[in-house]
């Protein structure tokens, strides 16, 4: 069994884990119970009362977080030689083509998103098994998959992110770093709920959302009313 640090104990010590609190509660106390040596990521983890198995019950999306994320996000744009200037001057990290496809190939991974363009996806297919299960597969529902590429590097940059319900029916996301003002965290966290009420299948029956916990990295979750948010 895992030793509770003094640290844990004084952070779970602060969460009453029988109260559910504001967007901004959670916020301003999540960056009082974030004690560790580093900066650490806010996630918000939204259990969604839908059936990922079911295709009309599916959701997935994207939404641009209005403080950003605080990560600096490297970008991979696979582009022809004619867009590689704008993809530069949008602040993709690296580009190219069949140089970053055989590496690639070959294991490299070194990247936390991939933009690229519809002539190019049919190379990119044979490197499913590499990229798929790192969640690294451009797609155009996300707008990883577009002629735009410049917007689409800037809009990763400026906070973009994108997200998909699991198998168990939560949505993940990190919506910042404890060290962004309480109000900032909060703000990005409900532009991600916000969102995820937009996209509410219609088939989805009953209360939509769940429960909501925010957490940070090695901290205990602080339950979020989602009340408010389930009736929406």
């Amino acid at each position: 069994m895992a030793k509770v640090t003094k640290k844990q104990k004084e952070a779970r010590a602060k969460v009453d884990a029988n109260a559910t609190y504001t967007l901004a509660e959670a916020s301003a106390l999540i960056k009082e119970v974030s004690k560790v040596n580093f900066d650490p990521s806010v996630d918000l983890a939204v259990r969604l009362n839908v059936d990922p198995r079911k295709a009309n019950q599916m959701v997935r999306g994207v939404v641009t977080l209005p403080h950003g994320t605080g990560k600096d996000v490297k970008v991979l744009a696979l582009v022809t030689p004619d867009k590689e200037a704008e993809a530069k001057e949008a602040g993709a990290d690296f580009v190219g083509l069949d140089e970053y496809l055989e590496k690639i190939k070959n294991g490299w991974t070194d990247v936390d998103v991939i933009i690229t363009m519809p002539s190019v996806m049919g190379k990119l297919g044979p490197l499913g098994r590499v990229l798929g299960p790192r969640g690294l597969m451009p797609n155009p529902k996300t707008g990883t998959v577009t002629m735009d590429v410049a917007k689409a590097v800037s809009d990763v940059k400026s906070g973009k992110i994108d997200f998909k319900v699991d198998k168990t029916g939560i949505v993940h996301a990190a919506i910042g770093k404890a060290s962004f003002d309480a109000e900032k965290i909060a703000a990005n966290a409900r532009e991600l709920i916000t969102t995820l009420v937009k996209l509410k299948p219609t088939a989805a029956k009953g209360v939509y959302i769940k429960s909501i916990y925010m957490s940070s990295t090695m901290s205990p979750s602080v339950a979020v009313d989602s009340k408010r948010f389930a009736e929406q």
